[in-house]
């Protein structure tokens, strides 16, 4: 009888152990998963300046263009027309980006909320491989008629050099911003701050939830 007591106490505690445990990894991953959406949450003010900021230039370069058509050398044109055009692809990127975020809700499964994280990973890396391809008409837009007429031979030479440099620059970062070099020096000293490090750490915490309430149902 006192070992059979015994044992049905020792069920009982183990019952109630369980509960607890199932208890604690729930509340752990509504807590990650709390810090996710307010990591994910501190990226919109820095995405909608960007987007503003965006918006503001494209509008005074396209006034610009416009009203210097006819006046403005093609070196000129051709460079804040490039510019302008790949500025505006970004806003719309960051539109999207916007839009992502607002739609995130903690009711949604965990998978769906990765999926637009994924999403928003991608997007931050094509919009930024597409910024840095504005890097040669930076040393382009102010060649005239007279420097190219007047310019010396050393002149030519170093302007040829520089926006060679930031081709090769600019081609290479948009071939190799890519996920896989996340690791890399490089790509940690391009993307830190508030549009990438809480992407990373969202993504994190919500492994961490999907890994807590898988504990919490075999429980």
């Amino acid at each position: 009888m006192e070992l059979q007591a015994l044992q049905q106490t020792w069920s009982r505690y183990e019952e109630k152990l369980e509960q607890v445990l199932r208890i604690n990894h729930q509340q752990a991953a509504d807590i990650a998963q709390l810090k996710s959406h307010s990591l994910l949450g501190s990226m919109r003010p820095i995405k909608l300046f960007t987007l503003v900021a965006g918006v503001v230039w494209v509008l005074l370069l396209n006034a610009l263009l416009i009203a210097g058509f006819s006046t403005f050398h093609p070196f000129f044109l051709v460079s804040m027309g490039i510019q302008s055009l790949l500025t505006t692809i970004a806003i719309f990127v960051y539109l999207y980006q916007l839009v992502l975020l607002q739609r995130m809700d903690l009711t949604q499964p965990i998978v769906s909320v990765q999926a637009k994280i994924a999403r928003l990973q991608t997007s931050t890396l094509w919009v930024t491989r597409i910024l840095f391809l504005q890097l040669p008409v930076w040393t382009t837009f102010y060649l005239n008629d007279a420097m190219i007429a007047q310019g010396s031979t050393g002149l030519w030479i170093f302007q040829i050099g520089i926006t060679f440099l930031f081709l090769v620059a600019a081609l290479w970062l948009f071939v190799n911003i890519r996920i896989e070099n996340k690791e890399k020096r490089w790509f940690r000293l391009l993307f830190q701050g508030k549009e990438w490090t809480p992407l990373m750490q969202a993504m994190s915490l919500l492994e961490e939830v999907d890994s807590l309430t898988r504990e919490a149902q075999k429980s």
